[in-house]
């Protein structure tokens, strides 16, 4: 009788695949997170109060797909729980995003080189009947001084998020993959406020630097950092209403389909070392 020896994988394989640290991927609405969820495999779904993680394998690497839902404390919350939870090597935040500089169009791509909040400000000191200006309002830090009244000077300035150098490299790696409009390096701006006035508008890119704002990025930005997981924002324009590009929301899979792309070239490298 002849008997065939069947391979089975040794320990340290096999303990190689249980301790390799997952890539989360982050989309606040479904529109934003389902279509690259679709492309993982062996997808199961887990629940964490509102936030939806989708954990699958892309190129046989674990790949979490997060529906962090809108917004600043939506986002702060389900990267802490996912960071807590499952342990990622590397955090991307991608999304839509509505333009700031002018000489970027609808479905064009920023790489968050920098990400920053631009809804934490402090009014100017007026009295009553003195009016209200926005515009000379001060950036605050969050993160400068704990346990100040924020009278601290240091902390009247903007937070900078630098993005992860070797996620970057990743995605410049891939930048031709994408064909539908630019892949510019950027500073991506974060607040729970949806901007549509231009002048408002035109303050922040000229203040703060911004390529484009979201609602999102600058808070999973500051928890990543909080405990040192790798991180990169990445916003498609699915608008820009200081050069009239009219919103289009074929920008969300756009975008997903070229974070895929850079998803599967950081997978490659890191796999490779």
């Amino acid at each position: 009788m002849m008997v065939t020896a069947c391979s089975s994988p040794s320990n340290n394989e096999v303990t190689e695949k249980k301790t390799q640290r997952p890539i989360l991927v982050q989309g606040p609405m479904p529109i934003e997170a389902e279509h690259f969820a679709e492309r993982l495999e062996n997808v199961k779904e887990e629940k964490s109060g509102d936030f939806v993680f989708y954990i699958g394998t892309l190129a046989d690497y674990p790949v979490i797909v997060a529906k962090t839902g809108k917004g600043m404390e939506n986002t702060a919350a389900a990267t802490a729980v996912a960071i807590e939870r499952y342990n990622p090597i590397a955090i991307i935040n991608q999304g839509t995003s509505g333009g700031h500089d002018p000489s970027l169009n609808v479905f064009d791509i920023v790489l968050g080189k920098r990400t920053v909040n631009l809804g934490s400000l402090k009014t100017a000191d007026k009295a009553e009947n003195e009016g209200i200006d926005p515009t000379i309002w001060k950036p605050m830090d969050l993160m400068a001084s704990e346990g100040s009244a924020g009278e601290d000077p240091n902390a009247e300035k903007p937070r900078f998020y630098e993005g992860d150098q070797a996620l970057l490299a990743a995605a410049h790696a891939v930048k031709d993959t994408y064909t539908k409009g630019k892949v510019v390096d950027g500073t991506i701006g974060s607040a729970d406020v949806w901007n549509n006035e231009v002048d408002r508008i035109k303050w922040f890119h000229t203040k703060y630097d911004t390529s484009v704002e979201e609602m999102e990025g600058a808070a999973a930005a500051q928890i990543a950092k909080a405990y040192e997981v790798p991180f990169l924002g990445i916003r498609v324009l699915s608008n820009n209403k200081v050069n009239g590009g009219k919103y289009n929301p074929n920008t969300a899979s756009a975008n997903q389909e070229y974070v895929y792309e850079v998803v599967k070239q950081y997978i490659s490298t890191a796999t490779s070392k």
